[in-house]
């Protein structure tokens, strides 16, 4: 039987036959030292930042339906143990306020459709902004039928056709505008998809309105979006490639915030 010697074994022996000189190992530590070590993110970054002004937003939903004319439903009597600012029906953030990121050139359509959930009576999210061309997927959710369909005298192409339930529907608005979906079958589907040809990428917040929204390194306008229309004022930034998580110094301004009086001044808290 023929016997080989194996691989490494001979490996081995080639190693321990090189001459390890002091100068060798110098001159393979000088060329590793002189090797420049660049921090490049693996990605995109994830930019965290907080918004101020979101307790003013109402929601439009429950707005429209306070309306006597409509005969939705009404509201019971306030009760006096309720404080006024907790019986003021606000806007649901995490839905209802959509926070774009936009470039001075134009931004992709993605090529897999989004998707915006209908269930519940409302859709998840509520203000979706999109780059021009962009394929928007409706997933019908609830046990029953919906009619989507463009408000307007011009359907855009979004008649109410009806979706059945655990049924899809996809629709490419025709072009930069708002749009605003409403629904033949279920009056509280009120929502609003804005085709921005600068957006790049968009975030929505939490219950506090901290968000956070993934970026290429860059400059950036960011900017709110709710019911369909811009809000606030743009906010300026500017992404460097490091670190991978970036927060924001200054808040993204979402209307007027109260200023708190100044101290000594009618109505500022006394000090202890």
């Amino acid at each position: 039987m023929e016997t080989k010697t194996p691989r490494f074994f001979a490996m081995h022996r080639v190693l321990r036959t090189r001459p390890r000189t002091s100068a060798a190992l110098a001159l393979a530590t000088a060329a590793l030292l002189a090797i420049p070590i660049v921090a490049v993110a693996a990605g995109p970054v994830t930019v965290k930042g907080r918004t101020v002004g979101g307790g003013k937003l109402l929601n439009p939903v429950w707005e429209e339906a306070r309306d006597p004319k409509l005969h939705r439903y009404t509201f019971r009597e306030p009760s006096a143990t309720v404080r006024q600012d907790v019986r003021t029906l606000t806007a649901f953030l995490p839905k209802e306020l959509c926070i774009a990121a936009l470039v001075d050139g134009d931004g992709k359509a993605l090529k897999a459709p989004l998707r915006m959930v209908v269930a519940g009576g409302r859709t998840s999210p509520v203000t979706l902004v999109v780059a021009k061309g962009q394929a928007i997927q409706f997933d019908n959710q609830d046990p029953f039928s919906h009619k989507l369909y463009v408000t307007g005298a011009d359907p855009k192409g979004f008649q109410p056709v009806e979706t059945g339930p655990s049924k899809t529907r996809t629709w490419t608005p025709p072009g930069p505008g708002k749009y605003e979906i409403r629904d033949k079958l279920a009056p509280s589907v009120r929502s609003w998809i804005v085709v921005e040809p600068h957006v790049v990428s968009v975030g929505y917040p939490d219950r506090k309105g901290d968000f956070q929204i993934d970026l290429d390194p860059g400059k950036y306008k960011l900017r709110g979006y709710f019911m369909g229309e811009p809000i606030g004022t743009e906010l300026d930034v500017t992404i460097t490639p490091v670190p991978v998580e970036q927060p924001l110094r200054a808040p993204l301004v979402l209307g007027e915030v109260p200023v708190p009086p100044a101290p000594g001044k009618a109505g500022a808290p006394k000090g202890g």
